[in-house]
């Protein structure tokens, strides 16, 4: 694989499938979970497939240039779907598949969407609902035939049509498709994908095959990854993550994609599959923990005991033993013992007994959750990356890794600082263009060649780089105090009871924070009490639950106080918010990032509350509905002192 690998970067991925197809022809390249049975296709079965495809959008008119809108839950034929783009020198644009039609209406619009490969019903119906309004759209093709029956509209083909209709133009036109391939360049665009658009309207971000590969070939190379592994592919198509792991990676290594069958089997998916590279973003890992957590509460005497004891050893010892560092006899024998008894069984249950390497990205990780996984002997380790890098920035090194930090500059990847912190990138797998946009292109890529994040930084004695926040919203307390609102949020995450954490102090004389509680957790410790509720609102407003998250922000707080640099930023007060934090009401982005202006736009009268010192709050919130349908939620939130604790500098 490593002459293949290095002939790679001078080619376009449909060469290196066709390659694949080649070298490894009846190797898995992908398998699907449907009606409880897993099916698998080869590498040359795929190739097939991406042909038969590719001839039939080329019969109905997509040509060179055109993008190629793909809708849905991770499936082989959407994959497949990119690549017979690719391979006609189109451009594939993922969306958002449980984004209502409205959110989908902005993109299709500005990436000039003619064609669109979607999953099933739900994604064939939004699409006629957009085009009311946007009428460009002229062909659809459906994945999933269930319910698609009696739709007539000379816009649809199923995946299947189109495939037949390829064959025969394939027939007719037997050099086409290779002609159409052997034109395209490691210059051309691959993929097109949108920025979730937290600071305004998603860009569309254009990366070239030569950029996606060389991200592909620097982190196989990077992790020893090969054809024999195996990963999940869970995670929204349109995030520059899955795109790098599920595409960019599988194409180049040769190993073998998996697609769950739903988004509700996925855990169960995971454990049949028992994957070797996994990948998921902090909130994956924090629900995985709460759902522990859970299973804990209920668990007899015995076993809690057992569990707490043996996960004592492992925050002890288990993270120096997963790096091969040295520790004493009596605890290596204590931690055999707990991965006999509690850590086997836990990766087991989680699928993670088989995982070689897990990475984490898309936000900064709490070190107490960092340290838990890695604890039990899971290899976990973060990368840092953005849509415009190929999610390839920093990499975290077997055997030297931190938990306050996200690695080492990836191979070919130069960081640096700019004056006020920013961090500064020039690397092969960086950003052709904004679509469209050359504006935004000049303000982020320098004169130099140097992508500006966004992203506040500082590298420690060795190199590694930590990310304190984003730039835009690190600032400073009236006190003089660096406020970074993430940094706090992700400390309370920890806790299996808080889902999600909004900080507020800039410019202000103390930190005071909205919380969403986790709903599962928050019910089940409650059910264990005997306390009775009637919906996530009423849950909420408990003084019982009030006390819960009190209590876990003065643990929060205690911790803040012996940071030199964050012990300024203890939380004074909260409120718990009467509901959740949600995409669809614009207030999280699709990849669930805070969207913080809004929210203080949204709510600033909670925000008045805080800091006015108002024991109470009403507030009446127009939500949307799954059904498109909005409402109002409204309820009187209590709002809470807590205890804040003398920091190191005052002790000092």
């Amino acid at each position: 694989m490593a002459d293949e690998t290095r002939d790679a970067a001078a080619q376009t991925f449909p060469r290196i499938l066709l390659q694949h197809a080649q070298a490894r022809p009846d190797k898995p390249a992908f398998r699907e979970k449907d009606l409880g049975i897993w099916q698998t296709w080869s590498w040359a079965q795929v190739a097939d497939e991406v042909r038969a495809l590719a001839c039939g959008l080329a019969a109905m008119g997509f040509k060179r240039g055109m993008n190629l809108a793909i809708i849905g839950d991770n499936r082989p034929r959407l994959y497949w779907a990119m690549a017979a783009a690719q391979c006609l020198g189109g451009v594939p644009v993922p969306l958002y598949q449980d984004a209502p039609a409205a959110d989908m209406a902005y993109v299709l619009d500005d990436a000039e969407i003619d064609f669109a490969v979607v999953e099933d019903q739900e994604q064939v119906d939004k699409l006629f609902e957009i085009k009311q309004s946007l009428a460009r759209i002229s062909h659809i093709v459906y994945d999933d035939e269930r319910g698609m029956r009696h739709y007539a509209q000379p816009e649809l083909n199923s995946y299947e049509q189109v495939q037949q209709l390829g064959r025969e133009f394939d027939k007719a036109n037997p050099d086409f498709f290779m002609h159409e391939v052997n034109a395209g360049k490691g210059s051309d665009v691959s993929i097109m994908l949108y920025t979730s658009g937290t600071t305004g309207k998603p860009k569309g971000v254009c990366q070239t095959h030569a950029a996606m590969i060389a991200a592909g070939i620097g982190g196989v190379g990077f992790d020893k990854l090969t054809a024999d592994d195996d990963i999940l592919s869970y995670l929204p198509m349109a995030w520059v993550g899955d795109h790098l792991f599920s595409f960019a990676q599988a194409m180049v290594a040769g190993f073998t994609v998996n697609c769950p069958e739903s988004g509700d089997t996925v855990m169960t998916d995971l454990r049949e599959i028992g994957p070797t590279y996994y990948f998921a973003p902090p909130r994956i890992f924090e629900n995985m923990l709460t759902t522990v957590m859970i299973r804990m509460e209920d668990a007899s005497a015995l076993k809690r005991k057992l569990f707490r004891h043996y996960m004592d050893v492992a925050r002890r010892v288990g993270s120096d033993i997963l790096d091969g560092k040295p520790v004493g006899l009596m605890d290596r024998i204590q931690y055999g013992l707990g991965k006999l008894l509690v850590y086997g069984p836990l990766k087991n249950v989680l699928g993670l007994s088989r995982v070689r390497v897990a990475y984490t990205a898309g936000a900064a990780i709490g070190p107490d959750l960092f340290r838990f996984y890695r604890s039990i002997g899971v290899n976990l380790k973060q990368l840092y990356g953005s849509t415009e890098t190929c999610a390839y920035v920093c990499l975290q090194p077997d055997g030297n890794i931190k938990f306050d930090s996200v690695g080492l500059p990836a191979p070919g990847v130069e960081v640096a600082l700019a004056d006020n912190g920013e961090v500064l990138v020039k690397s092969p797998a960086m950003l052709k263009e904004y679509y469209k946009r050359p504006d935004a292109t000049a303000e982020v890529i320098d004169a130099n060649g140097y992508f500006h994040t966004g992203d506040a930084g500082i590298f420690d004695s060795e190199g590694h780089l930590r990310i304190i926040d984003r730039a835009a919203d690190v600032g400073r307390m009236s006190s003089g105090d660096m406020f970074a609102p993430n940094y706090i949020e992700n400390k309370l995450k920890f806790f299996p009871f808080i889902k999600e954490a909004v900080a507020f102090g800039s410019e202000r004389d103390r930190v005071c924070a909205f919380i969403n509680i986790d709903m599962e957790a928050v019910g089940n410790w409650a059910e264990r009490r005997g306390i009775a509720y009637a919906g996530y609102t009423d849950l909420a407003a408990k003084k019982e639950t009030y006390d819960l998250i009190a209590e876990c922000i003065e643990k929060v707080n205690a911790d803040l106080a012996g940071e030199a640099l964050m012990s300024g930023t203890q939380i004074h007060r909260f409120l718990v918010l009467h509901k959740e934090l949600d995409p669809d009401d614009d207030e999280l982005t699709r990849t669930r990032k805070v969207r913080r202006r809004f929210i203080a736009d949204k709510y600033h009268a909670l925000i008045d509350a805080l800091y006015s010192g108002k024991t109470s709050q009403y507030i009446e919130t127009q939500v949307k509905f799954e059904d498109g349908r909005q409402g109002m939620v409204a309820a009187d939130l209590r709002i809470l002192d807590v205890k804040t604790f003398a920091s190191v500098k005052q002790a000092a």
